[in-house]
């Protein structure tokens, strides 16, 4: 007989985009692109994973699932506990938009939610945040919309928005990947005072225009000077993408965390199609693929579809899966 509450989890997470120009490690967003995480109780470690792009995730108890899974049962001073873990992601591996983010809060919120919701949201998102190391792709991940927070690394405060109705995205992800650890290395050990005025004004515009809905501020509140023109390099044709969108109809453009995905805001249902063109022929010219997505902002995060005293089998993940979208 198992000693938590359900036997089985299934939870549904969103992917994010981070920092939206100059919010550096403080802001981020849910996007509509999803991965499924299942948790059930078993009688030996078992990890399977399902979908393209899976690559390289152990399938042992190196997984990073299945340690965040056992520090939450050993953190709420429940015994370590064998189980069945069941992974499915849309959303690639390191392009920015979140994946690890996802592994993480998914494990969180799954993992409490078999121990009968030990912990509150905001103690997960502490933890979340922790592991991470920073709040905005874990606080997007989890609550959905746009999270502004903060870490002093003991607690993260945060403030949700709504995304306004009208605003949707368009992203342009190329089929290479980036680490984040590349991708902060690449960052300097200190800024002027000038760059930091400048980044700390255009992050206070952006969250009162994201607020109040005044879209129209978002090609200037976007703009930043902290991270992405050191990363510009790791990312052929980033800066052409930046000085141009907004010539062709987007609100404003950005790198979408640490890249090397570009994330271009527009109004929902406007025309896109110039826009994608330019996006695809703007890499195409660096000679990178690229996969285009036009996403609207999640507003739910990362919830349970499924729970049971009973554990589940394959093929019911699946279903699950399909039925969910």
């Amino acid at each position: 007989m198992s000693q938590f509450s359900q036997s089985t989890v299934v939870v549904k997470i969103p992917a994010s985009t981070a920092n939206l120009g100059p919010g550096f490690d403080a802001i981020g967003m849910a996007l509509s692109l999803y991965a499924w995480l299942e948790l059930s109780v078993s009688n030996k470690t078992e990890i399977v994973l399902y979908g393209d792009g899976m690559d390289g995730i152990p399938t042992d108890e190196t997984n990073l699932v299945y340690k965040i899974a056992q520090q939450v049962f050993t953190k709420a001073g429940f015994q370590e506990q064998p189980i069945k873990i069941s992974m499915y992601s849309d959303i690639p591996l390191t392009r920015g938009l979140g994946s690890s983010a996802s592994a993480i809060v998914g494990a969180l919120v799954a993992a409490n939610a078999l121990i009968g919701d030990y912990f509150t949201k905001q103690e997960l998102f502490n933890m979340a945040t922790e592991i991470e190391g920073h709040p905005d792709n874990v606080g997007a991940a989890m609550f959905g919309g746009i999270i502004v927070s903060s870490w002093d690394g003991v607690n993260a405060p945060y403030v949700k928005i709504k995304p306004p109705k009208q605003l949707s995205t368009i992203l342009a992800i190329p089929h290479f990947q980036l680490s984040t650890e590349k991708a902060r290395h690449a960052l300097p050990d200190s800024y002027s005072k000038q760059d930091t005025v400048f980044n700390l004004g255009k992050s206070a515009l952006l969250v009162a225009a994201l607020a109040e809905g005044k879209l129209e501020l978002l090609g200037a509140a976007l703009q930043d000077k902290v991270h992405q023109p050191y990363r510009a390099a790791l990312v052929p044709g980033l800066l052409t993408i930046l000085e141009q969108a907004q010539e062709k109809g987007a609100l404003g453009a950005a790198l979408s965390g640490a890249g090397p995905t570009v994330i271009v805001f527009v109004e929902h249902e406007s025309n896109s199609s110039d826009l994608e063109k330019f996006l695809h022929d703007t890499f195409a010219n660096q000679k990178i693929e690229t996969t285009i997505l036009c996403l609207a902002p999640d507003l739910l995060g990362t919830h349970i579809i499924y729970s049971s005293t009973e554990p589940q089998t394959e093929l019911d993940f699946i279903d699950l899966i399909k039925g969910a979208n």
